[in-house]
Formats: C-alpha cells, sequence, structure tokens
C-alpha cells in the first residue's frame, strides 16, 4: 500500500490555488445534481462533503475529486421513481437505502481486494452508457426549464412531447438558462475562472433585481443543511432486495467511471494507485453521505479533470476545495437558495455537453471493433430508460465477459528454435514440438464456465498423440474455483489411468496449496511445479528417461 508523502512548499500553494478554483465549479454542480436525483438541495452538498473529504484522507489518486455525479444521480432518480409509485417520503427512503447499500458494496469489494476487476464494464459499453445518458440528462434539463411535463422515460416518445408544447414553454425560464450557458462559455476560455459559482452569483444578482420569480422563473429554495443521522429506513424486505440488484448495478458504474477517472490520469502522470485502498475510500465516502441522506458519490472525470488543469499536485487540493465549500454554506447559504433553477440546469447542460462527443464511440468503428455494443449500450438508455438502460449495459459486460472467459481454448506450445521460450504453435508455425511430450496451456484462466471443456480438450489432444508426458501450464491461472479443481483432479486421475506422466508448470501458489491437497496429485505420475514451462518440460524428459 502507497504511503502518504509530505507535499512540499511550493506543491501546497498549487494545491490550495486548485482547491480555490474547483470549489466554485463544484457547489453548483452538487446542488445541480441533486435536482436531477430529485432530492433535496442540501442532498448533492452532502455528498461532496463526504466525497472530497474521505477520499483526500484514504484515496491514492493526486487528482480524482470525489463528489456527486451526474451519471449516478441519474440512476438514483429512475430507481426511487419506479419503487416509491409517487410517495415522496418513501422516495427519500429509498434513496437513503440505495446510497447505503452501494457504500456497503463498495466496502465489502475493498475488504476483499476485488480491486483487480477494474475491467468488469468494457469500455465501449461504458461509453456508449454515458453518451445515451448525457443526451437524456441535457433533454430532461430542457424539458424541467421549459415547464414541459414528460410522461415517458422513452427518449423516443418525449421527443415529440417536447415540440408538441412549444406554444406552452416558460420563455423566461429558456431566456435565463440560455444566458447562462453563454456566460459558461465565456468563463470556460479564461483560466482558473469559476465558471459555476459566478454564474450562479450573477443568477442571484438577476433573480432579485429584475423579480425573475414573477415571470414563472422559479428558485431552487431552503437548503437545509443540518446534520443528522439518519435512521435505517423500514422497508419491506423485497424493498431491500430490489435496492440490492440496484446498488450492485450502480456500484458497477461508479465505480468504472471513477477507476476509468483514476486510472487515466495515474497513467498519465506515471502516479501508482491502490484500487482496492480507493474502494475502501469510495465505500466510506457513500456510507457518510447516506448516513446523512446525501447521494452517491464518484470520481467524475470532468471534476478530475477540472482539478488537474488547476495545477493540484496532490489531495490536498480536495481537502482545501472542501474547506472552501464549508466556508460558502456557512456564510452564505441563505444567498445559494436564491438561485434560479434554469442556473443549475444550464451549469448541468453545459457540464455534460462539454462530453457529448461522437470522437470516443466513433473509433469503434473506425477499428471495427465492439460495433455493437456501442450501438447497443446507446439504444438501451435512450429507449428503455435510464434505470433498464443501466442494468442493460451491465448485463451485456457480463455476458461479453463470460463468452469470452468461456470460449477460451487449449493452446498446444512447441519450442521457438533454441531458445528457451515456448509459444503457441497455431500462430507459430517455426516453433517445434519436444518428441515423446504434449505441453499445452489454457489460453485463458480456468473457472467454473471453461474448466471442464479445456481440460477435456487437452485429454482428446494427449490420446491422438504418441506422447510418454504431458506437461499442463497454468500460468493464466493464479488462483483456482472448486469447479476448476474438481475439473483438476478428474483430469490428474485420467491421465494417469492412460498411462502417462503429467507435469504441472507455472502452478501459483494459492492453487498449488489446493492440488497438493487432492488424493490424485499423491501419484507418482502427478508433479505440481512452479518452474517454468522449459523448466518443466526438463523435469519430464528427466522422469521418462529414469
Amino acid at each position: 500500500m502507497k504511503t502518504a508523502t509530505v507535499v512540499p512548499p511550493s506543491n501546497r500553494t498549487q494545491d490550495i490555488l486548485a482547491g480555490l478554483s474547483i470549489a466554485g465549479l463544484l457547489l453548483p454542480e452538487a446542488v445541480a445534481y441533486s435536482s436531477i436525483a430529485a432530492l433535496p438541495p442540501q442532498a448533492g452538498v452532502i455528498a461532496l462533503f463526504a466525497g472530497l473529504v474521505c477520499y483526500g484522507l484514504f484515496g491514492t489518486s493526486r487528482f480524482a475529486i470525489v463528489s456527486a455525479t451526474s451519471s449516478s444521480a441519474a440512476v438514483l432518480a429512475a430507481a426511487t421513481a419506479s419503487l416509491a409509485g409517487g410517495d415522496p417520503a418513501l422516495r427519500l427512503s429509498l434513496a437513503f437505502g440505495l446510497v447505503l447499500i452501494t457504500g456497503v458494496l463498495f466496502l465489502l469489494a475493498g475488504l476483499f481486494k476485488l480491486g483487480g476487476v477494474t475491467s468488469f464494464i468494457a469500455k465501449p459499453v461504458l461509453r456508449g452508457f454515458a453518451f445515451g445518458l448525457a443526451l437524456t440528462i441535457i433533454l430532461k434539463q430542457l424539458a424541467s426549464v421549459v415547464g414541459v411535463h414528460l410522461t415517458d422515460n422513452n427518449l423516443i416518445r418525449f421527443l415529440p412531447q417536447l415540440v408538441e408544447q412549444l406554444p406552452d414553454w416558460n420563455w423566461p425560464a429558456a431566456m435565463v438558462a440560455a444566458a447562462a450557458l453563454m456566460l459558461l462559455w465565456v468563463c470556460a476560455r479564461v483560466p482558473r475562472l469559476p465558471g459555476g459559482l459566478l454564474v450562479v452569483i450573477l443568477g442571484i444578482v438577476a433573480g432579485q433585481y429584475l423579480d425573475l420569480q414573477a415571470q414563472g422563473v422559479a428558485l431552487i429554495g431552503l437548503i437545509d443543511l443540518r446534520l443528522a443521522l439518519g435512521h435505517l429506513p423500514a422497508l419491506p424486505f423485497g424493498d431491500w432486495l430490489r435496492l440490492g440488484e440496484l446498488a450492485f448495478a450502480l456500484v458497477m458504474i461508479l465505480y468504472a467511471e471513477s477507476y476509468g477517472s483514476i486510472s487515466s490520469f495515474a497513467l498519465k502522470h506515471g502516479d501508482r494507485v491502490s484500487s482496492n485502498r480507493d474502494l475502501l475510500a469510495l465505500g466510506a465516502a457513500n456510507l457518510i453521505s447516506a448516513l446523512f441522506h446525501g447521494m452517491p458519490a464518484g470520481a467524475g472525470y470532468s471534476a478530475t479533470s477540472a482539478n488537474e488543469a488547476a495545477g493540484a499536485g496532490s489531495r490536498l487540493a480536495g481537502i482545501v476545495a472542501a474547506l472552501v465549500v464549508l466556508v460558502i454554506v456557512l456564510t452564505v447559504l441563505p444567498y445559494v437558495a436564491l438561485t434560479p433553477e434554469p442556473v443549475l440546469a444550464a451549469i448541468v447542460i453545459y457540464a455534460l455537453g462539454r462530453g457529448l462527443s461522437l470522437q470516443p464511440l466513433g473509433r469503434y468503428f473506425l477499428w471495427r471493433r465492439d460495433r455493437l455494443l456501442v450501438i447497443c449500450a446507446v439504444a438501451a438508455v435512450l429507449v428503455l430508460g435510464v434505470l433498464d438502460g443501466l442494468l442493460v449495459s451491465v448485463a451485456i459486460s457480463v455476458m461479453l465477459m463470460l463468452r469470452q472467459m468461456s470460449s477460451a481454448d487449449i493452446q498446444v506450445l512447441g519450442r521457438l528454435a533454441d531458445s528457451h521460450d515456448f509459444v503457441d504453435r497455431q500462430h507459430h508455425p517455426d516453433a517445434v514440438e519436444v518428441p515423446g511430450l504434449l505441453i499445452v496451456r489454457p489460453s485463458e484462466a480456468l473457472f467454473f464456465a471453461n474448466a471442464e471443456r479445456i481440460l477435456g480438450a487437452a485429454l482428446r489432444l494427449m490420446r491422438h498423440a504418441q506422447v510418454k508426458a504431458v506437461v499442463l501450464s497454468l500460468e493464466e491461472s493464479p488462483d483456482l474455483d472448486g469447479t476448476s479443481v474438481e475439473a483438476l483432479a478428474a483430469f490428474f486421475a485420467q491421465v494417469r489411468g492412460e498411462g502417462k506422466r503429467l507435469v504441472l508448470a507455472r502452478v501459483r501458489h494459492n492453487a498449488l496449496d489446493m492440488l497438493q491437497a487432492l488424493p490424485e496429485a499423491l501419484a507418482p505420475q502427478v508433479l505440481l511445479s512452479g518452474l517454468s514451462v522449459d523448466g518443466a518440460v526438463q523435469l519430464a524428459l528427466a522422469k521418462s528417461q529414469a
């Protein structure tokens, strides 16, 4: 685990400046994302505090900013709406329960060291889902600004509703949003200018002097930040089960999004990060956010990238941002409540619009790879809605992973020239076989869906080959599940029954401990080793000549 390092004074100055800069971006976005989640505005602020402090103390990335995200807000809104049935109190309880379970799942994943599963959501699926989600949120924010009530989550159906109600649009609110968007675009051209905070301040001033409320422009209203620990919601067991399913999907999306941000900036700057420690930090952030009725929290790419661009050099920048937001909350919170809602909608639209690019999706079409996955992920969100689109996207990734791993085959290895290297003979026709030996290796890790099929193929190869011994390399299988252990036990017995000798190469420590406990492994014809393939070949030849 990486230990904390002392930040040099010059870097501390940069971190303080970065924290001051991004605080002006994070606070308006946190309040805006609360509106997406259909929660009180303080929910996003609580998630912001929990994320900045917990990740600043326990995380490993120098740049990651953990706070409420647009994707988690949209998923939370869709999940609670589908279960609450129009009951506001029940909706708050369901949101509390969902964020709570999300935090617990993150903590369990960190404790069980599941951080290595960083590619559970395929990148094409994640990018397709994010594109469809951004488009959906932008259009829903537009509908909210102009006062159009959408009765369908299907984007194809609610677009006509938006156009049909054009004569009834709230044009003063639309003009406020358009002015805010224009100002955000101008502010983005000035380095380190907190455009979001500036737009909020000007929106408050304009709202009071122009009496925008009288023109039908709504304000966000009271932000109640009296922190009190929430009580465990009294929900039926069936609701808890449903929340567990949704929390699992939310964890997958949040972690894929967060670790994508964390790993990309770590790679860019040559930093080392610990995925397991980051899981614990995300778990703590979500758990604390839930206890105070906040939103889910993750490391969004836009906030993380803004932190890096502001010159942050350590996690101190996030802590400084939390302190700045705290000062703002303690001093001018009543004025923040006077912010016009169209201004917050403009902040959301602008933040998501910057990432609404076809370029990341277009590369899959140029490469002629995973095009169907991208199309399915985008279509799932646009046609099925946010919640079902999320579940379908996760299911697509799981099915893709299982298909790839279960379709693994057995490779027959040969020696490359006079070297000690053994390679797949199918892809290296110049590799030569070792007389009297069959050398095989599974192309993927053995697990319950492929172990019996792969080892069965190895047996068939052995029976068709005139060999005295078999060398099986397990270098792709650092650990083994129960099905794989049972399949290997049967494989040992069948090889011994055929009168052949078996030498296992590259057996890792965890797998070796399990296999040595098998009665089938005690036979003199079976040798388990952590040797290289070349070492196992020499051992097999020596035993055959003895």
